[in-house]
């Protein structure tokens, strides 16, 4: 349900009747008491909490309500049934289908949540409903306070002009620009000339950096323009827009602000956020690095104005931009929420947000004044996402069929090592939501302590059943200028040759991955399981040949670097194993014809000897030319591919291998195949053709929904459709087989195989 202006404006001036606010029905008198600590063990005059949201979020803000002895409540929609936050409440209620808009964008349904069982106040979490001002009122007129702002500030940041035009009354320096209303061509051409070039076009009401276009040079301003108001008009409904400065070396420093319903407000410091690929932040740390005591004072001083300016309550974040060569800070906008990346600022402060939150709600003061506030080391979060990195930073999805936190890792609580995660293994990330796994935060005596505690985390962390963005947050803490703490919004862009190159692979882990693919084969081969490529006698328990030393080929590619690699592994007759480059034959051909393409890159002439390889359920050990390594191993399927991950000292490698169809089986190898995927995790919202249907090149086949844009898949060839793995209504994963298009003579070959059978 959208939620209209009318009511929230409705709310606003009922509450400006009433000095000071009141506390919502079902809450407790306030109590005079002044808890002079953090983490007092006294509850919140709240009865019941409803968290209105899910994944990670939910799981954080649970986690605080559980040890206050608050009595929870989760919704979740009908894809969320099995999900970690839904355990977490103590009841917990489905709200809708998987859609956002007909779950956890109904505000009607969890406010009848909320009356039903009793809630007296809603925590909203980030995102979804956490800054719609017409929700926060319509809590308060049903009585349930909302653990948040008041109506009126949410309305008021929420309009890009009206707040700085309100920051600028309130002495708070905002970006040299345009803010008014009025929006004709001509006339905001010529503001645009008046501000100067390069400048940024905004939407209004933008965020995400959705609706932001640059425009280097008059001549570009106009297309500049005409872009921005469509993707504003598209994601907001509003197609207005504002003109502002382009700063060429910014950094994107936001100030932790709360204020209570008793006038105090005070600063938690600030986070540096300017490590940010598509506008979205990926790693972020608090304090900032390379600022002084002079300017942390003067920007925590500026937010806390721009907090009480809009008569700010709960929790915010009130966000600048810094330019790197002037040290100037501009106002650039107000997220009146929790954000993402709050656990920094609980490491160095001590505070458990959300308790404060809580507290605040219920009507208390603030724990703690800002003279009692104090910076305490250093700490990183860094975003683990279901992304590929190397293909522009493309959201995936997918099952996680393998999740290990670093030992001795906390859950949702400040901790040197802390993980916000509410994913569990088995979930699917992804298809539905926001693509985000999880949440990793260090926290140590200092800078480089904290960056060391984080490569070390990031090396133990273990992801695997769809693509992440670990190994590319490993190499951002191994970058010697964001060691440096000498980082601008421009970082990802200027290190990306760096950032995302292709690595060799060492022989010593591909002759590892070798023994792996041929282990795993045969002990599938040995238990019956269908999809064993081992053939021949490999799967017996010894390795004995009459007058011939057995030999298997193994092919498979490392797609992170590019390469395919045709190995053959020989057994020894003392049980010992040799791996070698494998130049010619079967396996050759059929990984250069089925692989994931990339240059050939076999290993050196010289074979590596293999001993005492042994494959436990999720580990590998072996002795690979006198090196003992250790490794853990997770194998599964991707579009066409088995893929198999393994983790050796400290880093992921991903190797693939094709998966035989049915054509290759009955003799049509050198016919190509045209396997179709989805890009993206999606909806299958129509199917052009059945099974057995003659297509052409380029015909339609299916369409899926991901992202909320409509994707049209189409046949890679002529030919005839060989399988179909779609259906209208169906959730794909990222690389899911869609169907399979065999080209005219492959698919002849397979009928008559196929009749000669029967």
């Amino acid at each position: 349900m959208v939620w209209a202006a009318a009511a929230a404006a409705s709310a606003v001036a009922r509450r400006a009747r009433h000095s000071g606010g009141l506390l919502a029905a079902g809450l407790r008198a306030y109590s005079s008491s002044q808890p002079g600590a953090l983490g007092t063990s006294s509850r919140p005059a709240i009865s019941k909490l409803l968290v209105s949201n899910r994944g990670e979020i939910a799981c954080r803000v649970l986690t605080t309500a559980k040890r206050l002895g608050i009595p929870t409540v989760a919704v979740f929609s009908e894809a969320d049934r099995n999900s970690k936050h839904v355990a977490m409440a103590d009841e917990a209620y489905c709200i809708g289908p998987a859609a956002a808009r007909e779950s956890y964008l109904r505000g009607d349904r969890i406010l009848q949540v909320a009356e039903r069982s009793g809630a007296t106040a809603v925590h909203p979490g980030y995102g979804f409903l956490s800054e719609n001002s017409g929700f926060a009122a319509a809590c308060e007129e049903r009585g349930i306070a909302f653990v948040g702002p008041p109506a009126s500030a949410i309305l008021a940041m929420g309009d890009k002009s009206e707040a700085k035009a309100l920051m600028s009354g309130a002495g708070v320096p905002v970006v040299p620009g345009y803010h008014g209303e009025e929006q004709a061509e001509g006339w905001l051409q010529e503001e645009a000339g008046r501000v100067g070039y390069p400048l940024l076009v905004k939407a209004v009401m933008g965020g995400g950096g959705k609706g932001m276009k640059l425009a280097r040079e008059p001549a570009h301003f106009l297309d500049a323009l005409h872009s921005a108001r469509r993707e504003a008009a598209a994601a907001f409904g509003d197609e207005r827009v504002l003109l502002e400065r382009f700063i060429t070396r910014p950094r994107h420093i936001e100030v932790q602000v709360f204020a209570d319903s008793h006038g105090d407000a005070v600063y938690l410091f600030e986070r540096d956020c300017s490590v940010q690929r598509r506008h979205q932040k990926v790693i972020e740390e608090a304090p900032a690095p390379g600022i002084s005591a002079e300017f942390r004072r003067s920007i925590g001083e500026s937010a806390v104005a721009a907090a009480k300016a809009v008569g700010y309550r709960n929790a915010g974040t009130v966000e600048f931009i810094v330019d790197v060569e002037s040290g100037e800070y501009f106002f650039m906008e107000m997220n009146t929420r929790l954000q993402v990346e709050h656990p920094v600022s609980e490491a160095i402060s001590g505070a458990d947000l959300v308790e404060w939150q809580l507290r605040v709600a219920a009507g208390e003061p603030l724990p703690l004044r800002q003279e009692q506030l104090a910076i305490k080391g250093h700490a990183f979060e860094a975003r683990i996402y279901a992304e590929n990195p190397e293909n522009g930073f493309l959201p995936a999805g997918g099952r996680v069929l393998r999740w290990r936190v670093p030992p001795g890792a906390t859950f949702f609580q400040n901790a040197p090592l802390r993980v916000d995660s509410g994913v569990q293994e088995g979930d699917m990330v992804g298809v539905n939501y926001d693509p985000m796994i999880a949440k990793l935060v260090v926290h140590g005596p200092d800078r480089p302590a904290a960056l060391a505690s984080m490569h070390s985390a990031l090396q133990e962390l273990q992801v695997s059943g769809l693509p992440t963005n670990v190994e590319f947050l490993k190499r951002i803490t191994q970058n010697s200028e964001f060691q440096q703490g000498a980082v601008d919004t421009s970082f990802i862009a200027k290190h990306e040759a760096e950032l995302l190159g292709a690595e060799p692979v060492a022989r010593s882990v591909l002759a590892l991955a070798a023994v792996a693919f041929m282990r795993i084969a045969a002990a599938r081969a040995k238990e019956g399981v269908t999809g064993g490529q081992l053939p021949g006698p490999w799967p017996l328990g010894n390795s004995f040949r009459v007058n011939h030393q057995f030999s298997c080929p193994v092919a498979f590619s490392h797609p992170r670097s590019g390469t395919q690699h045709d190995l053959m592994v020989a057994c020894e007759p003392d049980g010992s194993l040799l791996v070698s480059p494998h130049t010619g034959g079967a396996a050759t051909d059929h990984a250069a014809g089925r692989g994931s393409g990339g240059r050939h890159d076999a290993a050196a002439d010289t074979p590596l000897a293999v001993r005492g390889a042994e494959l436990g359920g999720d580990a590998l050990t072996a002795e690979v030319d006198g090196q003992r390594l250790q490794a853990g191993w997770c194998l599964h399927s991707h579009g066409d591919d088995e893929v198999l991950d393994l983790w050796v000292d400290g880093s992921q490698y991903q190797f693939r291998r094709p998966v035989m169809r049915r054509w290759l089986r009955s003799g049509a190898a050198e016919q190509a195949v045209g396997s179709v995927v989805t890009p993206m995790p999606g909806r299958v919202v129509k199917v052009f053709v059945e099974q057995g249907a003659e297509v052409g090149e380029g015909a339609p086949l299916v369409v899926v929904e991901a992202m909320k844009m409509e994707h049209t898949v189409r046949a890679p060839c002529a030919g005839v459709v060989a399988e179909l793995h779609s259906f209208v209504g169906a959730q794909v994963e990222d690389g899911h087989v869609l169907a399979v298009v065999a080209p005219a003579a492959a698919g002849a070959a397979s009928a008559l195989g196929e009749a000669a059978t029967a």
